[in-house]
């Protein structure tokens, strides 16, 4: 039941009610339990024998896994049909032009199937689906000996151009799976010599960032990068790399059709600046963004809404406009969507604006929805949000004063994540928490000038304006007990004091 139950909990609310619709259409029995299965599914139902049990009344399993497998077939059909009536549309419709062209071309309709492959050979350009136009290609080659006028040189010479290109696109997706690959096998992730890796990567698939390559290439080399700066907490490195790279992307032909990955560019982009505590830069990259998501009648609007809004919120947040920040997540929340790993970090980023603004109880009330299990959230957002939210909770019940609460979650948290950070080379969480827990036996202890010699020597940071601007806000809560100042203006201070630094 496993991956009827990881299909299903990937659906919305709506997809899932939708679904049901779908099997009660399909079904022509009235006693098929199809639609008994998927609810029992979409509680979180795995135990073979409870379902046998609620199905059938009895343990008929042979049954049931017939079923089950006819369930999971109606869900691949679903998800299909669902896809090749969305975004996918233009690749649909030229696969379609494709296959007419050839039927036609099968019957000796042969002007009717070219000038199909023509139109569809158009389209295949402009919006650089290499893939398809191998097929266009191939086809016209296969039945040039049918039309005389036809410039066959030529049509051989745009086949194998499109071949490079193709060939160029699929060995960077290999390089990016590589790179993928090794950092899902290396757990010691700060062992890795990442730009070794990517340099002898490069070198073996014969890869120039400088040759011509196709917009969704280098929004993967792009992404590439920045796995990079995520690993090595080093995002200056890659800001002029992206910055560049992207200058050389909105010179390319065709830019104008690839909205969708010119979008995901802007906003890679859009949060390296933020990560560098670059604010007017973000925006102004954050605006671009908002231009495309508008474009072509707002078809990826609602695809970056969320990316869109959560990146604006937290540039606002850290230029002192905490309330217009606040303002916008909770105006976001208010409407269901179905990108979970998203809402999830628009939650946290507002129960964090909440926490610095003293609005415990209000942060405490939002967290609460948490409900499911570390496990969970780990496989939906992530190890490194999950500690994010677990490091927010041990603060709050602290600030609340729900004493016993606050050290449960600790004991808690030392029990699950202790050996990961080590892992991670991430000690200096486990100091924090040291502090904290020193800070709860002796709040008055804070403000003295032990405590400030035991916080200087216990954290080694690096380059200020390096600094993950996470991992300063989480200190400013640390150094607002010391000198007794709000946390939210504690935490400005440390922003614009780095700003000041990097300037110098």
């Amino acid at each position: 039941m496993n991956g009827l139950n990881s299909i299903i909990s990937s659906f919305s609310a709506e997809e899932q009610q939708r679904f049901i619709v779908f099997l009660e259409k399909r079904n022509k029995r009235v006693d098929t339990k199809n639609i008994q299965l998927f609810k029992l599914a979409q509680k979180g139902e795995t135990s073979t024998k409870l379902i046998c049990e609620a199905l059938y009344g009895a343990q008929k399993r042979e049954a049931f896994y017939t079923l089950k497998q006819r369930l999971y077939e109606s869900l691949i059909d679903f998800v299909a049909n669902n896809k090749i009536q969305g975004e996918n549309s233009v690749d649909m419709l030229l696969i379609k032009y494709v296959l007419a062209a050839r039927d036609f071309l099968l019957h000796k309709n042969n002007k009717a199937g070219y000038k199909i492959l023509d139109k569809a050979e158009i389209i295949a350009k402009e919006h650089q689906l290499f893939p398809i136009l191998n097929e266009i290609y191939h086809t016209k080659i296969q039945y040039a000996h049918t039309i005389p006028s036809i410039d066959f040189n030529k049509t051989v010479a745009y086949f194998k151009e499109n071949q490079r290109a193709l060939f160029l696109e699929e060995e960077l997706n290999i390089v990016y799976a590589k790179v993928r690959h090794a950092l899902k096998i290396n757990t010691h992730k700060h062992t890795l010599d990442f730009e070794s890796l990517i340099n002898k990567l490069f070198k073996e698939h014969r890869i120039n960032i400088q040759q011509d390559l196709s917009f969704k290439s280098l929004y993967q080399l792009i992404a590439i990068v920045n796995i990079s700066a995520f690993i090595h907490n080093d995002y200056l490195k890659t800001e002029v790399f992206l910055t560049e790279t992207y200058n050389i992307l909105t010179k390319k032909k065709g830019k104008e059709k690839q909205v969708f990955y010119h979008i995901r560019v802007l906003f890679v982009i859009a949060n390296t600046f933020f990560r560098n505590k670059k604010f007017n830069e973000s925006l102004t990259y954050l605006d671009s963004m908002h231009g495309y998501m508008l474009q072509h009648k707002k078809k990826y609007f609602n695809r970056f809404y969320l990316n869109y809004n959560l990146l604006l919120a937290l540039n606002y947040n850290y230029t002192n406009k905490q309330e217009t920040a606040i303002k916008l997540l909770e105006t976001v929340l208010q409407k269901k969507h179905s990108d979970i790993k998203t809402i999830l970090e628009i939650k946290l980023s507002l129960i964090t604006f909440y926490f610095q603004s003293n609005e415990f109880k209000k942060a405490m009330q939002l967290y609460s929805k948490f409900y499911h299990s570390d496990q969970w959230y780990i496989d939906k957002a992530g190890v490194e949000w999950t500690i994010k939210k677990n490091l927010i909770e041990i603060l709050l019940h602290l600030e609340l004063q729900n004493i016993d609460l606050f050290e449960s979650r600790l004991l808690s948290f030392k029990r699950k994540h202790i050996q990961f950070l080590l892992e991670i080379n991430q000690k200096r969480v486990i100091t924090f928490l040291k502090l904290v827990e020193q800070y709860y036996k002796n709040p008055a202890s804070a403000t003295t000038s032990d405590f400030f010699d035991l916080v200087e020597r216990s954290f080694v940071f690096v380059e200020a304006k390096q600094e993950d601007i996470f991992v300063m806000s989480f200190y400013a809560w640390l150094k607002s007990k010391m000198i007794q100042q709000p946390i939210y203006e504690v935490t400005l201070a440390l922003i614009e004091k780095v700003q000041l630094q990097s300037t110098h």
